[in-house]
């Protein structure tokens, strides 16, 4: 399983990124948006199910934050709206094949399949 994100770059605050994560088949994952800074533990943004249902968004990025997915390309997007200077941050998707309840799709050992992450910083 391999996991590439792409789409980050530099923002002033208050601008908008689109982060994208390819893959190779995301048919039945969880699946999950992560940040870190160096010396911080990686820190959950966004979890979902590819499956459908309810996506769950940190209380640090609700209402700025929105993800989709274009299943034709096997490839989700994180838009990033109303960027704050603490978005800065190297962001990472990750997915499992297991099914695991909402309550975990925040936690790092939920996942065995990450991306290389890709850097955003918001000026």
């Amino acid at each position: 399983v391999q996991l590439v994100e792409s789409g980050g770059g530099s923002e002033p605050a208050g601008g908008s990124l689109t982060l994208s994560c390819t893959t190779s088949n995301y048919a039945n994952w969880c699946m999950g948006w992560f940040r870190q800074v160096p010396g911080k533990e990686r820190e959950g943004v966004v979890g979902f199910y590819t499956t459908g249902g309810a996506t769950y968004y940190s209380d640090s990025v609700k209402g700025r934050f929105t993800i989709s997915k274009d299943n034709a390309k096997s490839t989700l997007y994180l838009q990033m709206d109303k960027m704050k200077a603490d978005d800065t941050d190297t962001y990472y998707c990750a997915a499992t094949i297991a099914r695991y309840s909402s309550g975990y799709l925040f936690a790092v050992s939920t996942y065995e399949y990450w991306g290389q992450g890709t850097q955003v910083t918001v000026s």
